[in-house]
């Protein structure tokens, strides 16, 4: 296995005994203090559809995803957002130009299943293509044991809005831009993540810094 450890914008790549082909990509730790009140944030949460082109600094993706689904109680593994019967069914899907990552909130860390860019296939928009980061939030109904199937597709469209209202706020109080989207073409990105029939893009969004 090989580990990059992402230190300030550079990333070193450091050789391991493990034989596993995955790659993971260890985050800074995030920054869980500061920010703007979140009566502000509420105030300044908006959707845009502008976005510069260059890429997130890495402290600001750890602090992005860890306000998106992190782990804010260590002792139980629970999030930032809210699941249904502590599912945790949610991946999210980190489409950057250099890869496609999913993001483990229990290491806090990004593992890549793909090293091809695929931001194109997340929206349908022109602007999908040329943005730094687009997430992409996956149910994988194999976690939602004794449910029916309109109960997994209720509460994982409920999951998932919890999530990206995190983003939103994040976003807001960090001076990015994002926008939620559902507009997908989800048969050609299902392809390209290579996902299982039991796993189901829900909804994309895009973050960036503004033009």
């Amino acid at each position: 296995m090989r580990v990059w450890i992402w230190f300030g914008a550079a990333l070193f790549t450091m050789a391991s005994a493990f034989a596993a082909e995955a790659e993971v990509l260890k985050l800074p730790a995030p920054q869980t203090t500061g920010g703007m009140p979140l009566m502000q944030a509420l105030q300044a949460r908006h959707s845009s559809r502008e976005f510069a082109a260059r890429a997130l600094e890495p402290q600001q993706l750890a602090n992005l995803l860890w306000a998106a689904a992190g782990v804010n109680r260590a002792a139980s593994g629970k999030r930032t957002a809210p699941s249904a019967r502590d599912w945790r069914e949610i991946d999210i899907y980190v489409v950057l130009a250099d890869g496609t990552y999913i993001y483990d909130a229990a290491t806090h860390a990004l593992r890549r299943v793909l090293a091809t860019d695929v931001r194109a296939l997340t929206g349908k928009q022109e602007f999908v293509a040329g943005a730094p980061l687009n997430l992409v939030y996956v149910a994988d109904r194999r976690r939602m044991e004794d449910a029916s199937a309109e109960d997994k597709d209720r509460y994982a469209a409920a999951d998932t809005g919890f999530i990206a209202q995190n983003v939103y706020l994040y976003c807001a109080s960090a001076g990015l831009n994002t926008v939620v989207r559902g507009l997908v073409d989800r048969e050609a990105l299902t392809a390209a993540l290579k996902l299982s029939p039991q796993q189901r893009i829900i909804l994309a969004q895009t973050v960036g810094y503004p033009p």
